[in-house]
């Protein structure tokens, strides 16, 4: 690939270039400011020093006015030199300090002249000799009126003090204000200067500004624009997008011109595989579709075929059990040595009979058919029918089952259902409790539910299973998972809910009721009592 040597066309070297620019530009102006406003303000300092010290002149001014005033009081009053000196101690005290402040405040100033580069020693010096002076005849002034051994002072000496002393001052003041005024001019024209100097700067950056956007900024906004707007087409799903190409010498824009044209691209071939993939995709997905409806109406046909299966053997058990029974019951009627034997062939004519019923609502149940009844029946007569129908398998499992003596439990639901719920629970117990060896069926009337538990002497159930016990297909972790579908208690919570009742497990079962040293399961349901 060629390579391109761009110096001074790069978007880079551009906004390098302005960038440098106006930042020369800001820097100059603020060194500008910064150099005017630390000589105005130095310039600010000397002007009020200088007001201040026109004001230390005014205080000696008035200080010396109260002398005067006081020492005539004096001189008019008779008073001797000592009591003069107690009077005018005090104030001739804070004179001194005030001529003190003033020698401070021309050194200072003097001081201030070197440091901004202004020649004024002449000035100071004849301003500091000015207040020599004016202190010199100040102390002649107060010794003369309050020394003892000298010839006593008269009011001619306070007056040739005044006289003296006030041209002093007033010069004094004179040359403070011109010098006032004159840092004052100084401050106007820094000021002008640096107003100039902001104006000029101000000027030029609108310049550097206007050149900038018109040669840099202006362009790239409007290429910028066009990249926009060729991005929301591509984000809008049309690939169709043809910016400038790139050509020799382009800056960073233009190679990014270069880069969208080819994404569109690759996005637009991109789009063409999909919808190519998306295609073929629904073909397939159509052919399943034939496929699992095809094998649907197979698996229709089969349950359907199931269901008349389990419909005609139901027929034709029910034939020859019929006639059983009825042969079983006329040999009742006759009696005679063979009533027993004839006794158990009805009883076990009968159990079978119930034995298809509960094959076909098992059927039902899974095809989704079942109907519940909902009539007044006994609990404790459907418990003992449980019982009796599970009593061999239960002595087969080497275990013992108790039907522990109740009254009669009046409740509302289905008998038939009920019965087999409570044989499956008699079931569960010989899989998962078989090394517990007891099982045992109780009934208690109440007011709103009548209830059935079936306890065991088994391992119990863990906390985390007492919940998933009731999920279709799931079995708890003990010994009897692998002996069962785990739809058991699935099943029965459908059950004894869709007759209004409630279905609930507890492990391990309460100390009081336990029938051995294991932990044990006792699984309680309730349905609705029949109050009439």
């Amino acid at each position: 690939m060629r390579r391109r040597l761009r110096p001074l066309t790069s978007l880079r070297a551009k906004l390098g270039i302005g960038s440098g620019l106006l930042g020369a530009v800001a820097v100059l102006a603020c060194m500008l400011a910064v150099v005017g406003v630390a000589r105005v303000s130095q310039r600010v300092e000397a002007a009020l020093e200088a007001e201040r010290r026109v004001e230390r002149y005014a205080v000696l001014s008035t200080q010396i006015t109260t002398f005067m005033v006081i020492s005539v009081e004096a001189l008019q009053s008779g008073l001797d030199a000592d009591a003069r000196a107690d009077r005018l101690s005090s104030l001739i005290q804070s004179i001194h300090g005030t001529f003190n402040t003033i020698h401070a405040d021309i050194a200072g100033a003097l001081t201030e002249a070197h440091r901004m580069g202004v020649d004024d020693l002449p000035r100071r010096e004849t301003q500091g000799m000015t207040v020599t002076r004016m202190e010199a005849l100040f102390n002649a002034a107060a010794r003369a009126l309050t020394s003892p051994s000298g010839p006593a002072p008269q009011r001619a000496t306070v007056d040739g003090f005044s006289l003296a002393f006030d041209p002093l001052l007033n010069a004094a003041i004179s040359e403070e204000t011109r010098a006032r005024e004159t840092i004052l001019r100084a401050i106007e024209h820094a000021g002008g200067l640096l107003t100039a100097t902001a104006v000029a700067g101000a000027l030029a950056a609108v310049v550097l500004v206007v050149l900038f956007h018109g040669l840099v900024t202006g362009p790239l906004l409007r290429r910028v624009n066009l990249l926009r707007g060729a991005s929301r087409d591509i984000g809008r799903g049309d690939f169709s997008v043809s910016l400038p190409g790139l050509e020799a010498g382009d800056d960073e824009v233009g190679q990014l011109f270069h880069e969208t044209n080819r994404m569109a691209g690759a996005l637009a071939r991109r789009e063409a595989d999909v919808r190519a993939e998306w295609t073929r995709l629904n073909e397939t997905i159509g052919e399943r579709t034939e496929d699992l409806r095809r094998a649907n109406e197979a698996l229709s046909r089969a349950d359907a075929d199931r269901r008349r299966f389990f419909a005609d053997i139901s027929h034709e058990l029910r034939t020859p059990l019929t006639v059983i029974t009825m042969e079983a019951e006329l040999g009742l009627g006759v009696g005679g040595e063979g009533e027993a034997n004839f006794t158990t062939i009805l009883n076990r004519a009968r159990r079978l009979n119930r034995r298809i019923d509960d094959l076909l609502r098992v059927a039902r149940s899974d095809s989704g058919q079942i109907t519940l009844a909902s009539l007044p029946f006994d609990l404790t007569t459907a418990a003992a029918e449980a019982v009796a129908d599970a009593r061999s398998r239960v002595a087969a499992a080497g275990m013992t089952l108790e039907l522990a003596p109740a009254p009669e439990v009046p409740v509302i639901g289905d008998m038939n259902w009920t019965r087999q719920i409570t044989a499956d629970l008699i079931d569960n117990a010989v899989r998962h409790a078989r090394e517990g060896q007891a099982i045992r069926v109780e009934l208690e009337p109440g007011e709103d539910l009548g209830r059935l538990r079936v306890l065991d002497n088994g391992p119990g159930i863990a906390d985390a299973d007492r919940v998933a016990v009731f999920e279709r297909f799931t079995q708890g972790r003990g010994k009897g998972r692998s002996e069962g579908y785990g739809i058991g208690l699935s099943l029965a919570q459908w059950v004894i809910e869709g007759q209004g009742g409630v279905i609930e497990v507890i492990s391990p079962v309460p100390e009081d009721a336990r029938l051995g040293h294991l932990p044990g399961t006792m699984v309680v349901l309730g349905l609705p009592t029949d109050s009439l």
